[in-house]
This record gives structure tokens, sequence and C-alpha cells, in this order.
């Protein structure tokens, strides 16, 4: 073969090449997508919230330390990070396709003859001959080329898919790790609010073991019957069945915050242990506009980059209907010894093209599968989006239906505080009787509680705020994917930090 027809069949596939089968991918616009322009509630959407550690806002040491170290304790965030790596090692499977598969050989063999002289031998047609006896060596190498011709962007658009995903899992590693952090958020709070039930418990039952022996030295006196010391006691005894329950709750948020941080259940125990506020952040959130959020949504970024890959995936199946070109070919050399390996040496070249006549429908099936894939992609982007702006709406109203409840349970928390002031004294003075002390001070208790759930829903309204917005993640932070990133783990649970054991003296 002359070298002039050697570089047109090496230089045809790059030419044909030029065009790669199946539709190219366009991202749809905000408006093909149907994004409205502005939220349906009543918010602040004239500016854009800086999301950036926003577990500061709540000024609590110990959350902003627990939530701020989810990349590197949280298991889940480290399983995310090996689904990243194996996303990247599949890009570089991929592209390998792009390039010829080269492998080299080399081989040594050594005749020997113990016994000199010549040995008659007969050959296949009956002649007999005399061949000398000795020792030779034989040295051989070789090396293989083959190359499969991107003709008609197959692999080109294989690629294109495997990067498509690759971007898809690191917007997935982001989603993992926002709401890992919101959910160590919401169970710190959720472990403040118990302690807050504790102490409101504990105060009313004390209360009511005073009123108890006021009724007790009452009916002693003769001024009651022992029908108010038995009513004042059961009272008591329904309070005090309360705590158990709030005890396991929040046993129950501690430890499933230790584990979220990568630690055996009972490992934070000792550090939750002083009581603290629940936390607060009553600065107004500015939401921006709906686009905003789809743009800082890993989710929905996600998504998107799914359906471009499954957008690819249509061209890799339709490469298939098309010709294929392969090129290959192999050096030999031969030798008795090994400085002669050089003095010959043989190649052979070869282009060979397929192309499938009749498969049954497989191949023109396979297309139209992808085609459907894509189509579910594509809704699966839209329901995304959907649920995205629904969790930013949920999220507003949430917030302001607890502001409004916790501000509504301050009156009442201050109004049943005198009316159980004044019923005790009357009580003690005779002027009341033991049913009216008794509502009193369980609408107090009711009030007190009330208003600390209020608190914890707007602080878990706050968080599920700046998660829905999009949380706090960085496109440049996400991990490489090497399994370095993630939390190693030693012995039974992962090395951590640890905790300071006195936050509010920071």
């Amino acid at each position: 073969m002359s070298i002039r027809r050697l570089s047109v069949l090496l230089a045809a596939p790059v030419v044909l090449s030029a065009c790669a089968a199946g539709p190219d991918y366009r991202p749809a616009s905000s408006t093909d997508l149907g994004v409205p322009d502005r939220y349906s509630v009543a918010s602040d959407q004239g500016r854009r919230e800086d999301l950036t550690r926003w577990w500061e806002r709540f000024d609590d040491p110990l959350l902003s330390q627990l939530v701020a170290e989810t990349a590197t304790t949280n298991l889940d965030v480290a399983q995310a990070v090996i689904r990243l790596r194996q996303a990247r090692e599949s890009l570089v499977q991929t592209r390998s396709s792009l390039f010829p598969s080269i492998s080299a050989s080399g081989g040594y063999s050594r005749n020997a003859n113990l016994r000199g002289g010549n040995a008659p031998v007969t050959l296949p047609d009956g002649t007999v001959t005399n061949i000398s006896r000795g020792t030779g060596d034989n040295f051989s190498l070789g090396a293989d080329a083959s190359y499969q011709a991107d003709v008609f962007g197959g692999v080109r658009r294989s690629i294109e898919a495997s990067r498509a995903n690759e971007e898809a899992a690191g917007f997935d590693y982001a989603t993992v790790l926002i709401a890992q952090q919101a959910e160590i958020a919401r169970n710190y709070v959720l472990a403040r609010l118990a302690q807050a039930q504790l102490a409101n418990a504990r105060s009313s039952l004390a209360l009511q073991e005073d009123n108890r022996e006021i009724a007790g030295f009452r009916v002693q006196a003769g001024l009651v019957s022992s029908l108010d010391e038995e009513s004042a006691r059961a009272q008591r005894a329904q309070t005090a069945a309360t705590i158990p329950n709030i005890e396991a709750n929040y046993n129950s948020a501690v430890s499933r915050l230790a584990v979220l941080t990568g630690r055996a259940p009972g490992a934070l125990k000792d550090v939750m242990a002083a009581t603290r506020p629940i936390p607060a952040a009553n600065a107004p959130i500015g939401v921006g506009i709906p686009a905003d959020t789809l743009r800082q949504r890993p989710d929905v970024l996600a998504a998107e980059r799914s359906l471009a890959a499954a957008t690819a995936q249509i061209g890799v199946a339709r490469a298939q209907l098309y010709p294929s070109l392969s090129i290959s070919g192999s050096i030999n050399s031969n030798a008795t010894a090994f400085r002669d390996l050089a003095d010959v040496i043989t190649g052979r070249l070869f282009a060979g093209i397929a192309q499938t006549i009749f498969d049954g429908g497989r191949l023109r099936s396979q297309v139209r599968s992808q085609e459907a894939a894509a189509e579910g992609a594509l809704i699966s982007y839209r329901g995304t989006i959907l649920a995205a702006l629904e969790d930013v709406e949920n999220a507003i109203v949430a917030l302001g239906a607890a502001q409004r409840r916790a501000q509504e349970f301050a009156v009442a928390l201050d109004a049943s505080r005198n009316s159980a002031i004044l019923s005790r004294s009357q009580y003690r003075a005779g002027l009341t009787d033991i049913t009216t002390l008794n509502q009193t001070e369980a609408s107090l208790l009711s009030a007190n509680n009330g208003l600390v759930q209020a608190q914890a829903d707007q602080a878990s309204a706050l968080v599920q705020l700046f998660t829905a917005l999009g949380g706090a993640w960085d496109a440049g932070a996400i991990p490489s994917g090497d399994t370095r990133d993630a939390p190693r783990i030693t012995g039974s649970f992962p090395a951590v930090a640890p905790i300071d054991q006195n936050p509010q003296e920071r």
C-alpha cells in the first residue's frame, strides 16, 4: 500500500467524525420550563440571600461546629464522594475509546541437543534427509495496534454522556451535603426543644407539688374536703407522666445528632447536657426570584445534567446504525541473536468496514428506547424544578406561621403566668377552688410549651428555607472524587474533631 493511500485511509475517520449522530443538547430557558417570575407567597424577593455558612446566623457555636464538620464526618456524604469517584473513573474509561489500543510481546526460546552429529529425518513426502544436531537461540519482538475510528461520533457522544453524569454526581454530592447539614440542624433544634419542655414540666411539677401540700394542709384544717388534695395529686401525676416521653425524645434527638456526625449514639450526651436556648435567627431573609433558586439548587442542576446525559445517549444509539471502521496493524521481528532483531522487520496493516444488515430491529429499538429515556429525564427535570419551588414557598409560609404563633403564645404565656399567680394566692386565701387553680396551672404549662414549640418551629422553618434556597455549597469545593477526600474509618467509628465542651464561653 502506498504512503498516499495510507494517509487518505487514516485521515478519512477524522474528516467523517466532524459530524456526530444524534441531537445536540441545548439547555432550556426558564421561560420554556414554565418557571414563574415571582413566588406566589409574600416574601422579600428584591434581593438574594447570601447562604454562605447559614448556620452561623443562629449564633450557637456548638451548632455551627456540628454543621460545619458535616463534609468530613457524615457517612452519607462519604458515600456521595465515593459515587463521585466512580463517575469520574467512568469518564476516564470512556475517553480511552478515542485512542488506539497497543500491545507488545516478546519471546525467547533455546533449542538444545545433548548428542551431536547428523540424524536422518523422514519428510512428509517420504524423502529421507540428514539434519544437523546442535544448539540454537531464537528471539522475537512484536507489537499490535488496533483502532476503532469514531466515524459517526458514537464515542464522543459517550464521552459527552459520561461527562454529564460526572457533573450530575458532583451536584448529587452537594444535595446530600446540604440535606445532612439541615438534618443535623433540625435534630439540634429538637434536642434544645426537649430541654426546654423538660424545664417547663419540672417547673410546673414543683408548683403543683406545692399546691398539693397546700391542699393537704387545708384538708387537715377542715377548710376543704379531701377532694382538693386528690385533685392536686392527680394534676401533679399527669404532669410527671409527660417527663419520660420528653426524655425519650431528647435522647433520640441527641443520638441521631451523634450518628449524623459520624459518632457513636452516646458520643454527644455530655456536650449536649448543658441546657441551651433554642437557636433563633430573626433577621429577614431575602429569597430572590425563582430563577435564582434554580441556579443554586444542586438537585435541580443534577436533574439538568441527567437530561444532558440522556440526550447524548441518543447519539450513542444512533451511531450504531451506521458502518464502523476499524484499523489494525502489527510489527514483528525474529532473529537467532538479539543484536540481529532489527535486521529483518515485517509489518501488517489492515482496515475493515462493518455494517449491520439485519438485526430484527434491535438497533432502531435501542434508539427509540434512548429517546424515551430522554423524554423521561426531561419530565423528571421539570418535576424537580416544581418541587424546588414548592419547597421554597412552603418554607416561607411555615416561617411566617411560626413567627405569628410565637407572638401569640408570648401573649398567652404572660396572661397565663399572671392568672396562675392570682389563682395560687386566691386558693391560699380560700377565695377560689382547686379546680380553678389546676386549670390555670395547666394553661401556664400549655402556654410555656406552646411558646417553645413555636420557637423550635421557627428555627426549623428557617433551616428548611435555607435548604430550599439551595443551602451553602460551592461548586469549587466539590471533592475531586478521590476516596482520600472521604471520612476515614478507624476502629468502629470515624475519627473526628473533638467537640468544644464549653461553647457558651467562645
